[in-house]
């Protein structure tokens, strides 16, 4: 039996799910930009001026609050300019990071922007500190914000834009401790005040900028080390120097694992991988905390996802793979563990949204999938912007010390709770009972949604797009009791339930 008790209490809710944890990161990786958002103003694949029309749709469809691009590794080495202009006569770069393929820049700022537009997102750019230079990242945040008359603002107006774009949240480097340039936390921190510092706020447009912090699969001690450098570095800064740090991590059961022939013994390391993000969020929290007990800063995962070997036939440096069950048990775990920690996380990315790791959509010239992962950012969608509830599980064990039973809970604007609980055994149903204090359940209206599978690996293909994909829950399957709810929970699945006041 796994217990769920929920505390309802109108005062003890302080702190509100930020949107901004259902958020995005696009790389020029793979086929993530080209063949997955950009096909180009000439394709026959239907797109507004080059962008793909049935990926917006599908994105605005679960509410994509934010965006994040260039990278990851390909921030790094990525210079802005010769990614405006002419499409026809931007310059060529070769992208060392992934395939070593040659980068035509014909996706750059005016595009992304253009995206986020299209999109309804918020546009998170990663400025270059490994190969850039401080004069580099300040020229471009004049060229996309500055209302006035510049060299930067000359130039956003001779390639067509006349009024600057709105930008919000500002990476300072990634990953700076390995491929943006094998940087020391000490060395890093000094960089990051330096850039910081330049990393102008102009007409009216307020940066939130964003620190590069630790790889989470890195011993324990580093990882602290890294974060307690920084924070010290910081803490006597301006408020305008550092809004965020980021958190990179990614879910691994051996780097030869396959994304579809999955053992019991490989579901099993994948949950506890995937799990450890809550230990992790915890620790570097108390660190933060020794600095930053008000949370001004906030905790950034704008990398985080399954990392599988890449499917038979494929450029390894391309990074795709296929999405089953257990990759929407990994992002329901997730995101219910993100809720939970709202207080210090505001925002996280999924790595990545389309045809790289644990990817959205799956794209095949004009053809399209959504993947089990997308189906559950579309179930979760409901907690972004929502008040969080206080949860406790006591859950039977699956194995050893991990239980079987997860989940967080909110209350929306409009008195609507919503619960998302996720079982990880993939062998036992589960009978499950959750009570809702303060609350009598006889008079309110109860709907569900579930995404199941039968098979560890199920997962939908090109030809068979349809093969997972949420359900409605039926209501007869809930037994009401004053304000305990029973049912049922099936094995290896994801229920959101939706009670209305």
């Amino acid at each position: 039996m796994a217990k769920v008790v929920i505390n309802t209490d109108f005062k003890q809710r302080k702190n509100r799910i930020s949107r901004n944890i259902y958020g995005h990161f696009a790389e020029h990786l793979g086929r993530c930009i080209y063949e997955g958002f950009w096909v180009g103003k000439d394709s026959s694949i239907p797109n507004t001026r080059g962008i793909r029309k049935d990926v917006v749709e599908a994105l605005r469809k679960i509410n994509i609050p934010n965006l994040r691009w260039p990278g990851g590794c390909f921030a790094d080495e990525y210079h802005w300019k010769d990614g405006i202009g002419q499409i026809k006569t931007r310059p060529k770069m070769v992208n060392t990071h992934w395939g070593g393929v040659i980068e035509n820049n014909h996706f750059g700022t005016h595009e992304f922007f253009d995206l986020c537009h299209q999109l309804g997102c918020e546009p998170y750019i990663c400025g270059n500190v490994g190969s850039g230079t401080v004069q580099e990242m300040s020229q471009w945040i004049e060229y996309i914000t500055f209302d006035g008359d510049s060299p930067m603002v000359n130039l956003r107006r001779n390639n067509g834009q006349e009024d600057p774009w709105k930008i919000k949240y500002w990476g300072v480097g990634n990953e700076n401790w390995g491929c943006g340039g094998n940087m020391t936390a000490e060395y890093y921190s000094d960089l990051f005040l330096q850039y910081s510092t330049y990393c102008r706020d102009f007409s009216g447009n307020k940066l939130y900028k964003i620190a590069c912090g630790p790889a989470g699969e890195f011993p324990i001690t580093q990882v602290l080390h890294w974060v307690d450098v920084l924070m010290k570095k910081v803490k006597t800064t301006l408020s305008n120097v550092i809004q965020g740090i980021s958190l990179h991590y990614y879910t691994r059961a051996g780097m030869s694992a396959s994304a579809t022939k999955i053992s019991e013994k490989s579901w099993l390391l994948t949950m506890k991988k995937a799990l450890y993000i809550d230990e992790l969020i915890l620790k570097i929290g108390e660190i933060m905390n020794k600095y930053d007990p008000s949370k001004r800063i906030k905790l950034i995962i704008d990398e985080w996802g399954t990392w599988w070997r890449v499917e038979k036939g494929t450029n390894s440096g391309f990074l795709y793979q296929q999405n089953t069950m257990r990759d929407a048990i990994v992002a329901s775990l997730h995101l219910d563990v993100f809720n939970n920690h709202c207080d210090r996380v505001y925002m996280a990315n999924i790595a990545q949204t389309i045809n790289v790791l644990q990817a959205m959509i799956l794209t095949q010239e004009e053809k399209i999938v959504l993947t089990p992962t997308y189906h559950v950012f579309d179930m979760y969608k409901i907690h972004q912007d929502a008040m969080l509830l206080s949860i406790n599980i006591e859950s039977e064990i699956y194995e050893k010390n991990l239980t079987a039973i997860h989940g967080s809970a909110s209350i929306n604007d409009n008195n609507e709770i919503h619960i998302s609980l996720c079982n990880i055994n993939p062998n036992s149903n589960i009978e499950t009972s959750i009570k809702l204090l303060q609350l009598d359940l006889n008079d309110k209206t109860l709907s569900a949604r579930i995404l199941k599978a039968d098979q560890m690996n199920a997962h939908n293909t090109f030809e068979s797009p349809h093969n997972l994909k949420p359900e409605n829950f039926n209501s007869s399957n809930f037994i009401i009791q004053r304000n305990e709810i029973k049912f049922k929970m099936p094995r290896m699945a994801i229920i959101v339930i939706k009670v209305s006041l």
